[in-house]
């Protein structure tokens, strides 16, 4: 048995692989990138017993496969190569605000006063029975940046008039996001990330979108339907079809809180 030696190194590198296999699995879940994958990894280990067998013509070309496969995997997998470095993005945000914001002090201070959501309720609530589709973004304690550049920037106070025009359907700006941050109209007609993952049928493109930018941050997003007016809220990747308009503000308020108290757990973590 000297040939099998296990040495330290070799558990990490095992454990190293599991943990990327593991994360590779939970951003592709719901695509169909993991039976691709699986049949890359069959290929591999068919090359690796080929190898092994000295079968040199076969393991010539499927060492051809494996090397041109590379730069397939960027191509097919490049959805979810983005999501993934989207994500990595968060979670290392999430770490410097708590670190930098602890040492220096010098973390953006979220705006406290909840004014703002009576009239985006209100706009919601009019949309709703007017059955006009809407997508409003509101930031949290990650940068939008990425989003927001993608559109007209506004800095504008909030009213629920200003909104309603936004989404009226000959609106120049109605296709696509609003952003809102500390009580502010910062943005709209952005593009949103579409989820990659799995969803029923049903749901458009505003529900898709909704869904895709609650995946790489924790803004929360309302969606008003355009086909049944319905009332729609997104955070985390999860979506709550039919918010009653009159329970909008307060199911808005959880959330907002729900936030709040996830990260302050971020700034209670230990950095290293």
């Amino acid at each position: 048995m000297d040939f099998i030696r296990i040495t330290i190194v070799d558990i990490l590198d095992i454990f190293a692989i599991a943990v990327i296999m593991y994360y590779m699995y939970k951003i592709t879940r719901g695509t169909q990138a993991p039976n691709i994958l699986t049949g890359i990894i069959l290929i591999y280990l068919l090359w690796i017993v080929v190898q092994a067998l000295n079968m040199e013509m076969l393991s010539a070309v499927l060492g051809h496969i494996i090397g041109v496969g590379v730069v397939a995997l960027i191509v097919v997998f490049q959805p979810e190569i983005r999501r993934f470095l989207q994500l990595l993005g968060k979670r290392s945000k999430q770490r410097r605000s708590s670190f930098f914001g602890k040492l220096f002090d010098f973390r953006e201070e979220k705006h406290t006063d909840m004014g703002f959501l009576n009239p985006v309720v209100k706009a919601c609530a009019d949309m709703s029975a007017s059955k006009t589709g809407a997508l409003i973004v509101i930031q949290e304690y990650l940068d939008l940046g990425f989003i927001t550049e993608t559109g007209i920037t506004l800095d504008a106070n909030i009213s629920s008039s200003l909104l309603k025009n936004i989404f009226f359907k000959n609106s120049p700006m109605h296709d696509g996001a609003v952003v809102i941050n500390n009580g502010r109209i910062v943005a709209a007609k952005c593009v949103l990330p579409s989820t990659q993952n799995d969803v029923p049928i049903s749901f458009g493109m505003r529900h898709r979108a909704a869904l895709g930018v609650t995946e790489v941050s924790d803004a929360i997003v309302i969606v008003v339907s355009e086909e049944t007016g319905a009332i729609s809220l997104a955070r985390n990747g999860k979506i709550k079809i039919g918010v009653p308009p009159d329970e909008l503000y307060y199911e808005l308020l959880t959330l907002m809180e729900i936030a709040s108290e996830e990260q302050g757990k971020a700034d209670a973590l230990p950095i290293g």
